[in-house]
């Protein structure tokens, strides 16, 4: 069996710091294993970009291997084609989408130069597996270029439905270039049949098994593998000294009172607009929580450079102080917005002192804080997820309660169920959801993916 080679955008660390995401370790721990590569992107944008040097790092059987990009790369691939283009369209907002044909060229450009870059790092016996919507055209790229070994492809986030993706200029052979890929997986089995809806309905594909869909001259493995966590390792982060620290302060600052919790990047998909104006209604419909009930939303900005972002920082500023303005009193804040991330285990203690975590993307291709605050729970006196409907995670985590978060009113009644929900069912919901994400954690998506790829 020859090496895995993992390609990301960004890559590492290859050692848990507190601050890196599930994902990352995961991809480490696979990589260890099997030993391999991991390739992507520096992070530095140089003038040389991606024709200069290769930068290795390598720790025991796994190393890191990253190129620059030029300030034309940055801009068009990821600034613009990416986050301008793609992501909107992933996440069903045309009306944010910018479609700038030197976006595009940039994207097929620096994809070109990712493919040239990885090729000498494979051999025969080797397997690729990409990561995520800022490569789908690297397999056609490697193929033209003479690369044979098994391929695979993981799209973190959603894949709407054919009448979205058709609005993307040259969708066509955007998706021929995906069949290069030998395994495409998903997040939910909503996104898988997206997927294959736009095959049969705009390729002429058809199904030739239950996860095998033949188009464009090619037979491809499309399945949906849910991503999890280390659960386990996860449920021990509240009981670290650092989980600990945050659980008491947390619980100094609320006393007897409760508190909802959101943690989220700064960003259109995640619905915290909603989230805060769900929170309002609350307080306007069930007045006794007033003064007895908290929302703290953890949201580190992201893509700052887009006007996207810009706005929507601003409306939450403003939405929280209009709440907070409305209905604090002296010793109580309705509205607790912080705009910075936290590590993973303080994060987790702050997940166990929450008596429910408010987890309602607009869309999501999973949504992994969903995970990580049912196991982080105090299995003795377990919080209650709220969850989006339109987060992956919704298709597991069935026991939550779900919720469509456009609907205000149904948000605010979910809550204030959740605030008062028996000890008993809010034991049998978490004991139902914290077996299905140990027994579903990362270890055994990345298997389940490589067991496919590996043919």
């Amino acid at each position: 069996m020859g090496k895995l080679i993992v390609v990301s955008n960004r890559v590492g660390p290859l050692k848990d710091t507190g601050k890196a995401g599930g994902l990352a370790v995961a991809l480490v721990d696979v990589l260890r294993e099997r030993g391999g590569v991991w390739f992507g992107w520096s992070g530095q944008v140089s003038e040389e970009g991606t024709f200069g040097e290769m930068k290795r790092q390598k720790s025991r059987n796994v190393e890191l291997a990253t190129v620059d990009m030029n300030k034309a790369d940055y801009e068009e691939f990821y600034a613009g084609y990416a986050n301008r283009t793609l992501w909107p369209i992933l996440h069903y907002r045309l009306d944010l989408a910018e479609f700038d044909r030197p976006y595009e060229q940039g994207y097929r450009r620096v994809n070109e130069r990712f493919a040239t870059r990885l090729k000498p790092l494979i051999e025969p016996g080797d397997v690729v597996w990409v990561h995520d919507y800022h490569f789908f055209t690297l397999a056609g790229q490697l193929r033209a270029m003479g690369v044979e070994c098994r391929i695979g492809f993981f799209l973190h986030i959603p894949f709407p439905s054919p009448d979205i993706i058709t609005a993307l200029p040259r969708h066509t052979a955007l998706v021929r270039s995906m069949l290069a890929y030998d395994v495409i997986g998903f997040q939910s089995n909503r996104d898988r049949n997206h997927f294959i809806e736009y095959l049969i309905q705009e390729a002429g594909g058809e199904r030739v098994g239950e996860d095998r869909v033949r188009a464009f001259g090619r037979e491809v493995v499309v399945k949906a593998f849910p991503i999890g966590i280390d659960a386990e390792g996860f449920s021990q982060f509240p009981k670290s000294p650092e989980g600990r620290r945050q659980s008491q302060r947390i619980k100094a600052i609320l006393g007897d009172r409760a508190q909802i919790v959101g943690v989220d990047r700064v960003d259109y998909s995640k619905g915290i607009p909603h989230r805060f104006r769900a929170f309002e209604r609350l307080l306007e419909d069930y007045p006794e929580n007033r003064g007895r009930v908290s929302l703290l939303q953890v949201a580190p900005p992201s893509r700052s450079e887009l006007d996207a972002y810009v706005d929507i920082q601003r409306e939450l500023e403003h939405l929280a102080g209009q709440i907070n303005g409305r209905f604090a009193d002296v010793d109580w804040t309705p509205i607790r917005f912080i705009m910075r991330g936290f590590p993973r285990k303080a994060l987790a203690g702050l997940y166990r002192s929450s008596r429910i975590a408010l987890v309602t993307p607009l869309r999501d291709g999973m949504n992994l804080v969903a995970k990580e605050y049912v196991a982080a729970q105090d299995p003795e006196d377990p919080g209650v997820l709220v969850l989006s409907r339109f987060a992956g995670a919704a298709e597991e985590l069935n026991e939550s309660v779900i919720v469509n978060p456009y609907d205000t009113e149904e948000v605010a009644g979910s809550l204030q169920m959740a605030l008062q929900m028996p000890l008993d069912e809010r034991k049998s919901r978490y004991e139902a959801m914290f077996n299905k994400i140990v027994t579903n954690d990362a270890k055994r998506w990345a298997e389940s993916f490589l067991s496919y790829l590996s043919g």
